[in-house]
C-alpha cells in the first residue's frame, strides 16, 4: 500500500466519477499494489471482502494484459517503421528508374565532316596494273 501524490489524486478524481468526494478531501488517499491487494484479500474473510478482492485482482490482471498488448503493438509498429524506411529507399529507386525510362533519349546527332565512300579502282575500269 502507498499514498498517492497530489497529481495522482487529481488524476484519479478526474477519471473515476464515483470518487468525486475525494476531490475536496485534505488528505491524500492510499492505494494498493497488485500484491498488496492479494495480501489484503488473504487476511479478510467476509464474503464481500473476498468478492471485492477477486474483482481487484482481475482488474490488475486485465491491466497487465493491456500493457502487454500495447508493448507488442509498439514493437510491431517499430518493426513496420523500419520496414517502411527500407521500402521507401527501394520505391525511390523504382521511381528514378521510371523517370529515366520516361525521358526520351537524345536524338542521334549528325556527324560532322566527309564520309568516305569505297574508293574506285585507281586506273579506271578495265585498266591493268603494272
Amino acid at each position: 500500500m502507498f499514498r498517492l501524490s497530489p497529481e495522482e489524486k487529481s488524476e484519479v478524481v478526474v477519471k473515476c466519477d464515483h470518487l468525486s468526494k475525494l476531490k475536496f478531501s485534505p488528505t491524500l488517499p492510499f492505494a494498493f499494489t497488485e500484491h498488496g491487494a492479494i495480501m489484503a484479500a488473504s487476511v479478510l474473510n467476509s464474503q464481500r471482502a473476498v468478492e471485492t478482492s477477486i474483482l481487484v485482482v482481475r482488474a490488475f490482471v486485465r491491466l497487465r494484459e493491456i500493457l502487454i498488448t500495447h508493448r507488442e503493438l509498439a514493437r510491431k509498429l517499430e518493426e513496420l517503421e523500419v520496414r517502411i524506411e527500407a521500402h521507401d529507399e527501394q520505391i525511390q529507386a523504382i521511381f528514378e528508374a521510371i523517370r529515366q525510362l520516361m525521358t526520351s533519349p537524345d536524338p542521334p546527332r549528325r556527324k560532322i565532316g566527309f564520309e568516305a565512300k569505297e574508293a574506285a579502282a585507281p586506273y579506271g575500269k578495265g585498266a591493268k596494273r603494272r
